[in-house]
């Protein structure tokens, strides 16, 4: 047992002891196919906070020889498959945090020999009849042992990107490169290798490795295929954990929900327990992230980005080419390349049929918000956030004017001269106008209801507010949108809402580029 080579189960036992613990031991079962199978070399990457590390802490646990974790195992899932035994504590696991050793070794540039040596000096205990030189690389150690025993590894690199994210200089990057070249590149390594476990932050660099570790199936936050459900909690595990601990489901969701991946609705793990422990649905990203990550993004306006982030806000989903990104923190040469990067750090969430890119959640958009907030180039756009509590306020008072005059001013401002009459930019004034709401009121747009479709229904979760309707009409009056709520009957999809509601019609006029608004109450 030592500390890289053959760990024991201690950190995976002391998170399994945690009040909260959500079962995600089948995980096991597909990193087994993969050495059944001889696609053995994998990279997992998503955000911060979604359970990397206690993957890789589970997985060490599982197959390091350095343990026997089968009574540590039995309570779980994994423990009921055929191949649970067949792998358990069977290989030689040589287990590296990058992001620990970088931060903790003051000498940067020879960080990577300096961590060699001590698993290498860990080898020549572990095998002592194994001639293994000081002049050779982990690599040759690797294979050495292989040679001379038959003994294969399982190698797990948890934050392997942290010297592509921490931007390191170009000799101490290339030596990495070569490091990471040799141990997972060479014909000569590979029978040595059962399984090799990557995660990170961002997918394997495109620019200059490419050639190096394109070997490696990747799993990331644009596509986790099969591992999808193991990147986070699912729906069904919040709703049995909101159960258990007395937490509102509907608010757990609406906080933390918003990552689809291959038909799983997927929830921040992390966020999600921090509500559980406190009883209390909060904003937690915010606690190990910073909405600095984002302002030094989006202040660069890559082609035209900040337009797509206004939209954002507003509620829509933008069209994204997440292929052309070479998953740096220094490529960025277009929008695509900016939104695909927050999407692989968890500030936007990707949809895969559609192709597009949206904020996920609530939690998420209030980093938005804290970033465009200390943003010069957002000004105009704050100011109608902090203008839009107001807006709600006169809404509920019934104050048609000042509806009608907030209103012109979202519209002007998430709007270009060639989409300003269009229909997609009257609702998006009206996501961008009224988005403090949020905080009161699901929004959904074009809600089916009654005889067709209520162009943005507000349905409350918090008491005392009522759900209200509201129809758009161009060039025609506030007052026809109105009663074509009364007519079609667009109350109809609020069967289960007891009650006040709210009809607001709005017009916009084109050639004056002015709106108007009727507001009446209606008693169901």
């Amino acid at each position: 047992m030592g500390i890289y080579l053959n760990p024991d189960n201690a950190n995976f036992r002391r998170t399994l002891a945690s009040p909260i613990y959500v079962d995600k031991t089948m995980m096991i079962k597909e990193t087994n196919r993969f050495i059944d199978e001889g696609n053995n070399y994998i990279c997992v990457s998503r955000p911060r906070r979604f359970g990397k590390t206690t993957a890789s802490e589970m997985l060490s646990a599982y197959y390091s020889k350095g343990c026997d974790s089968e009574k540590l195992f039995e309570p779980y899932k994994i423990s009921g498959e055929a191949c649970f035994k067949e792998k358990l504590n069977k290989y030689n696991v040589i287990k590296l945090d990058i992001n620990s050793e970088f931060l903790n070794i003051n000498d940067k540039e020879n960080f990577i020999n300096i961590f060699s040596d001590k698993i290498k000096r860990e080898l020549r205990d572990e095998f002592p009849d194994v001639e293994i030189g000081d002049d050779m690389s982990l690599a040759e150690a690797v294979v050495e042992v292989y040679s001379s025993t038959g003994e294969s590894f399982v190698i797990i690199m948890d934050e392997y990107d942290v010297l592509v994210r921490e931007e390191a200089g170009l000799s101490l990057f290339t030596g990495y490169l070569n490091f990471l070249n040799g141990l997972f590149k060479s014909s000569t390594v590979r029978p040595a290798i059962e399984l090799a476990y990557l995660t990170g932050i961002l997918p394997v660099v495109r620019d200059r490795i490419q050639s190096k570790l394109n070997n490696f199936k990747e799993y990331t936050f644009i596509d986790s295929r099969e591992l999808a459900e193991f990147i986070g909690f699912t729906d069904k595990e919040v709703e049995s954990l909101c159960i258990k601990y007395g937490l509102d489901f509907s608010e757990c969701k609406r906080r933390y929900d918003g990552y689809r991946q291959r038909g799983y609705e997927i929830y921040n793990p992390e966020s999600v327990k921090e509500a559980l422990n406190t009883g209390e649905c909060n904003n937690y990203w915010s606690m190990t992230s910073t909405y600095m990550v984002i302002v030094d993004r989006i202040k660069d306006n890559f082609g035209g980005s900040r337009d797509d982030v206004i939209k954002m806000l507003a509620g829509e989903e933008i069209d994204v080419n997440v292929l052309t990104y070479m998953n740096t923190m220094t490529d960025f040469h277009t929008k695509d390349d900016l939104f695909t990067y927050l999407i692989h750090i968890g500030y936007l969430a990707y949809n895969r049929e559609e192709k597009t890119c949206s904020i996920p959640n609530e939690e998420i958009r209030a980093e938005w918000m804290n970033a465009i907030a200390v943003e010069n180039e957002y000004t105009a756009t704050n100011n109608i956030i902090k203008a839009s509590k107001e807006l709600l306020k006169d809404t509920l008072n019934g104050n048609e004017k000042a509806v009608a005059k907030a209103l012109d001013v979202s519209h002007i401002h998430v709007t270009s001269n060639r989409s300003y009459n269009n229909e997609d930019a009257l609702q998006s004034a009206i996501y961008l106008a009224y988005i403090y709401a949020l905080n009161k009121y699901t929004i959904v747009r074009e809600m089916t209801a009654g005889k067709g479709y209520a162009d943005v229904t507000f349905i409350p979760y918090v008491d005392d507010y009522p759900a209200m309707i509201i129809e758009l009409k161009r060039n025609g009056t506030a007052e026809s949108a109105i009663d074509q709520i009364k007519d079609r009957r667009y109350y109809d999809s609020l069967t289960n809402y007891k009650g006040n509601l709210l009809f607001v019609g709005i017009n916009y006029d084109e050639k004056e580029k002015t709106h108007t608004c009727k507001i009446e109450r209606f008693e169901k």
